[in-house]
């Protein structure tokens, strides 16, 4: 079971620093590469850079909740929860649909508890 993941290339475990401006602020996050791959497909999807996509997030975050936290962490669910979410065909595969063409409530219609806000979990 473990060669699974084992076989993964070096290079997309190694972390890398990249600078972010956020409304003229810069910032570093540090994530590992395939992280970073993945955000740049979510971004691709809709037109948006890494970083626009990463202002994006930001703002959406600070409206949702009032607060960031921890942003890097955050960063990294993103990307987990997209790709368990085209496992479970609820974001199609195909790169041509934009996510922000999907209804976000029907996406996220009956998610485990763990992976919702209570304020967000649909039974």
């Amino acid at each position: 079971m473990c060669e699974i993941f084992t076989r993964a290339h070096p290079e997309s475990y190694e972390s890398r620093t990249r600078s972010v401006r956020l409304h003229g602020v810069v910032t570093s996050i540090r994530l590992e590469n395939l992280y970073w791959e993945v955000l740049d497909e979510i971004g691709r999807r809709d037109g948006l850079s890494v970083a626009q996509l990463l202002e994006r997030l930001y703002d959406e975050l600070v409206r949702a909740r009032g607060e960031v936290g921890n942003f890097t962490s955050f960063l990294r669910v993103c990307a987990l929860r997209y790709m368990a979410l085209q496992v479970q065909q609820r974001i199609p595969n195909d790169l041509a649909v934009p996510l922000a063409s999907l209804d976000a409530r029907r996406v996220l219609e009956h998610l485990p508890e763990s992976w919702a806000s209570p304020e967000h979990v649909t039974s």
